[in-house]
C-alpha cells in the first residue's frame, strides 16, 4: 500500500512545481502549433505527438483549460488570450452537446475556469463577457442534467454516452456543470414549463453513484470490497431496476478499473465542498444536509481508503487492480510502480486525479475536526503529488508533447502506444492526464503560496496549508 510521506509540504513542492509550468508552458505551445483550431481534438501521444482518437469529443476542454490553468499559475497573458480565443471559438458545440455526459470535463473547464477568474479578480471584470460565460454555463448544466433516467425507486442518473441504461462512475466530476448552473441560479425547463432542480438532479445522481458504483463490504456481491467502484452500472431502461455492475475501460465489472475510482475520489469531495456552500434550506428538499453530506463523505472516504490500500508505495497506481498480469509482478504493492514491467501499464492520469480528491478529502475532514484523518489523507494526497511532479513521470523533453507520462487511455480496446521492445504501453501521455496534473500544481500552489482557495465555482478566501497534525499551519 501507500508510504504516505508525513513530512511533505506544499511549499517543499514548489521548486518541482515551477518546473512543470516551465515545461508546461513549451508543449502547450507545441500542440497548438501542431493541432490548430478544427484539427480533431488531442486525446493520447503516441511516440510524443498528441493523436485523436474519435469516440466522443471530451478532451478538447481540457486542451484550452490547459492554457487558463497555465495563466493562473504563471500570469502569463499569452495563455489567457489563447484560452479565451478557443473558448470562444471551437467550445460553443459542447455547451449544447446532447450526447454526452462530460459538460463539467468540456465547459466548466473553459468556460467555467474563465467565470472563475473573474470572479476571483485574476482577470478584468467586463460585464458581457460575464454575461457570456454565465450563459454558457447555464446552459451546459441544463442539457447535462437532461440526460436523465428514473431508476425503479423514482431517483434518476445522468446517463452516460452509451446510452440510459448506463451509469458513469466518471460523471461525478462532471457534475460540476450542475452545481455551476445551480449557483447562476439555473432550472431545466421541462414539459408543461416544469422548473426541474439542477441541485435536485447533482443530488439525486451523486446518490445513485454512491449506491450502485461505489462498495462498501456490505455483501452486495462476492467482490464487494469496500472501496471498489464499477466504471459503469447497467439499468432496466422498462422498469428502472439495477442489473449488474459493467465496464467500458477496465478489466473486467468485478474488478476496480483505476481512473474510475480516482473519479469519484476527487467528484465527491469537491461536491462535499460545493454543499457546504449552499443553505440549509436548499438542501432540505433532498433529505437536509446532514443526509446529503454523509452519503458524499462515505463515498468519499470509502473509494480514498481503497486508493490507499491498492497502490503502490509512490501512490501511483496500475490501470486496474484485477489485471491479470499483476500476478506476475509479485509484491508490487511493497515497491514504487515500475512503468516499464512486461505485464500491466500504470496510469499516471489515475493518480494525478485521485491526489487531488485525496487532497480535498484531507482539508474537508480537518475543517470538520477530523484532524487526525484529515493529516492523513492531505499527507497521502502530497505523496503523490511529490512523485508525479519528478522522473519519471514529469516529462521535460521539449520534443515530447506530453506533459505526464506513463498514462493509459483504453487498455482493453489496445488504443495505447507500446514501444518498440516494450509489452505494455508506457512513456506516452493523455490530455486529461496533463490538464489534472496542471490543476494539481496550481491546487498546491495556491495553497503554498496564501492564495484563493481553488474551486470549480471560484471561492475567494485564501486557504493556508495543514500542518502534519491535519489543522491550518
Amino acid at each position: 500500500m501507500m508510504r504516505i510521506d508525513q513530512e511533505l509540504t506544499p511549499a517543499a513542492l514548489l521548486p518541482r512545481i515551477d518546473r512543470l509550468w516551465e515545461a508546461s508552458a513549451q508543449k502547450i505551445d507545441s500542440i497548438e502549433q501542431s493541432g490548430p483550431p478544427g484539427s480533431p481534438s488531442p486525446v493520447f501521444t503516441v511516440e510524443g505527438r498528441y493523436t485523436a482518437r474519435g469516440w466522443t469529443e471530451w478532451t478538447q476542454g481540457f486542451q484550452y483549460g490547459s492554457a487558463l490553468l497555465q495563466y493562473d499559475a504563471t500570469g502569463d497573458q499569452r495563455f489567457l488570450d489563447l484560452g479565451r480565443e478557443r473558448t470562444v471559438a471551437v467550445m460553443a458545440s459542447h455547451v449544447s452537446h446532447i450526447g454526452v455526459h462530460d459538460h463539467g470535463f468540456n465547459n466548466v473547464s473553459t468556460y467555467g475556469n474563465l467565470w472563475r477568474l473573474m470572479r476571483e479578480g485574476r482577470i478584468p471584470t467586463d460585464h458581457a463577457e460575464r454575461d457570456f460565460y454565465e450563459l454558457a454555463l447555464k446552459v451546459s448544466g441544463a442539457v447535462q442534467a437532461s440526460r436523465w433516467r428514473t431508476t425503479s425507486d423514482g431517483t434518476g442518473y445522468i446517463y452516460s454516452f452509451n446510452g440510459p441504461q448506463s451509469l458513469f462512475v466518471d460523471t461525478i466530476r462532471s457534475c460540476r456543470a450542475l452545481a455551476v448552473a445551480h449557483q447562476l441560479g439555473h432550472v431545466l425547463m421541462g414539459e408543461r414549463d416544469e422548473r426541474i432542480s439542477l441541485l435536485g438532479r447533482l443530488v439525486e445522481h451523486a446518490r445513485n453513484t454512491a449506491r450502485w458504483n461505489v462498495f462498501y463490504g456490505d455483501g452486495r456481491d462476492s467482490y464487494d470490497v469496500p472501496g471498489r467502484t464499477a466504471h459503469e452500472s447497467i439499468f432496466n431502461v422498462n422498469d428502472g431496476s439495477y442489473r449488474c455492475p459493467s465496464t467500458q475501460q477496465g478489466y473486467s465489472p468485478f474488478s476496480t478499473w483505476t481512473r474510475g475510482l480516482t473519479w469519484a475520489m476527487l467528484g465527491f469531495p469537491e461536491q462535499l465542498e460545493f454543499v457546504a456552500t449552499l443553505p440549509d434550506a436548499e438542501l432540505d428538499p433532498y433529505g437536509g444536509r446532514a443526509e446529503v453530506e454523509a452519503m458524499l463523505l462515505r463515498a468519499a472516504t470509502a473509494t480514498c481508503d481503497f486508493y490507499l490500500e491498492h497502490s503502490p508505495v509512490d501512490g501511483v497506481p496500475y490501470w486496474d487492480t484485477g489485471a491479470p498480469g499483476l500476478a506476475r509482478l509479485g509484491d508490487y504493492l511493497d515497491r514504487p510502480a515500475d512503468p516499464y514491467n512486461g505485464h500491466e501499464p500504470v496510469d499516471s492520469s489515475a493518480a494525478a486525479i485521485g491526489a487531488q480528491g485525496l487532497l480535498r478529502l484531507g482539508r474537508y475532514l480537518a475543517g470538520a475536526g477530523r484532524t487526525e484523518d484529515g493529516a492523513r489523507y492531505w499527507q497521502a494526497g502530497l505523496t503523490v503529488a511529490a512523485t508525479l511532479f519528478d522522473e519519471p513521470y514529469l516529462s521535460t523533453d521539449p520534443g515530447h508533447q506530453g506533459l505526464i507520462l506513463h498514462s493509459v487511455y483504453h487498455r482493453p480496446n489496445g488504443w495505447d502506444h507500446v514501444p518498440a521492445g516494450q509489452r505494455v504501453p508506457n512513456g506516452e501521455s493523455s490530455m486529461w492526464g496533463d490538464y489534472h496534473a496542471r490543476e494539481l500544481a496550481l491546487y498546491l500552489q495556491r495553497v503554498a503560496r496564501d492564495e484563493p482557495y481553488l474551486t470549480f465555482f471560484g471561492a475567494t478566501e485564501p486557504a493556508p496549508a495543514l500542518s502534519a497534525a491535519g489543522a491550518p499551519a
